[in-house]
């Protein structure tokens, strides 16, 4: 689960964190009064949204006056904004962080993850903030050092001056520093982070460290031990359909292609969009409806499926075992009767009562149901059909 950044900002905040004082709007007007109660010469309006190159689109404006706060917090939260994260259609802001512009000396880059080679958090820090630590990685791996931590034990103080010196901090900066990626540590573990990062955090002209970007996402499984992260959710940010898969316990995930596929089983839900692609389609989604997928819950996984304007073919990959052939096919005809089948659907089914599933499937007589004899064979009708 991802949170915008006044709410990472906030965590910060809450954890010791030096962050410069800010407001959030969701209307121009309010954009001008939080302008004139942060009383500063100068303030930076960030559009908030789950997607990165906002400054690059436009969505982070310095603005010196109300007027010019009014226009772009106007503009912004009138016009989708479109980067290289979002596609062509853009994502609609509906908040905006107000904060006042920080002169800057120096910028750094503080992050945290799960090293998954080595089981455990890392921390990693870097000299070059203020770009995407991507690129840093791919053009300068050396200019990123690392401290790997134990959960229980938390960043030690040892770890602490070795990443503030690899920042080449000093005196109270370094304090400062180290204070934060200490608070930075703990809120990763206690809070089951799967990414906290603040990019950049900044050394002003007169010395002071501030935190003036922040990313924090959660692990979803994680979440029944955190209600107050959980309330953070903002379900305006998120695919709709995704939140309705969520709603019926399917594992949905939307792509860009127009082959829809229903699946039970990651692993094989991966395989069969690697095949897909193999033969020369493109997966619309993933979609894994789990081993104890019902009638209801597979016409559902239709439904939500065929809402997809992109999709132009269906390929439904069963291999039976909790999840029984018989149970997909009654799916199947059912979605056919009430969702109505507009597109090929080539149907692959192995495993547990497969005979008695495909005779259902022959005798319903639905013609825009394809039978496949093996998963290659699907793959190559359903590509041909697209």
């Amino acid at each position: 689960m991802k949170v915008h950044e006044y709410q990472a900002r906030q965590l910060l905040q809450a954890a010791g964190v030096p962050v410069p004082k800010f407001r959030v709007v969701s209307s121009a007007s309010e954009a001008r009064t939080a302008f004139a109660e942060l009383n500063e010469p100068e303030v930076v309006v960030k559009a908030q949204v789950h997607a990165g190159g906002r400054g690059k689109a436009g969505y982070v404006v310095l603005c010196r006056d109300a007027s010019d706060v009014e226009r772009n917090a106007e503009r912004m939260l009138r016009e989708p904004m479109v980067s290289k994260q979002t596609g062509p259609s853009g994502v609609k802001v509906k908040k905006l962080l107000i904060a006042p512009a920080v002169q800057i000396a120096r910028e750094f880059y503080i992050g945290m993850v799960i090293d998954r080679a080595r089981r455990c958090p890392v921390m990693m820090v870097s000299r070059e903030g203020g770009v995407e630590i991507e690129e840093v990685a791919a053009k300068n791996p050396s200019a990123i050092v690392k401290e790997w931590l134990d959960p229980h034990l938390g960043l030690l103080p040892f770890q602490v001056r070795r990443l503030v010196s690899a920042l080449g901090l000093a005196d109270a900066a370094a304090h400062a520093a180290g204070r934060t990626m200490t608070a930075l540590a703990k809120i990763f573990v206690e809070k089951d982070c799967s990414l906290a990062e603040i990019n950049p955090l900044v050394q002003t002209r007169s010395g002071e460290i501030l935190a003036i970007d922040a990313k924090i996402s959660f692990d979803d499984n994680a979440l029944f031990r955190h209600p107050d992260v959980e309330a953070m959710f903002d379900p305006a940010e998120e695919n709709p359909n995704e939140l309705r898969a969520k709603a019926a316990n399917l594992s949905y995930i939307a792509l860009d292609g127009n082959i829809g596929c229903l699946v039970n089983g990651a692993g094989l839900a991966m395989s069969t969009m690697d095949i897909i692609k193999l033969h020369g389609g493109t997966p619309a989604n993933f979609l894994d409806v789990g081993g104890s997928v019902t009638t209801a819950g597979a016409v559902e996984a239709f439904r939500i499926i065929l809402s997809d304007g992109k999709v132009r073919g269906v390929l439904v990959n069963i291999f039976g075992g909790i999840a029984k052939c018989d149970v997909i096919a009654e799916a199947l005809i059912t979605a056919a009767r009430e969702v109505g089948f507009k597109v090929p659907v080539v149907v692959r089914l192995e495993g547990t009562n497969v005979d008695k599933a495909r005779q259902m499937l022959k005798d319903a007589a639905i013609p825009q149901l394809v039978a496949a004899t093996d998963l290659t064979d699907a793959a190559k009708k359903v590509c041909a059909a697209v």
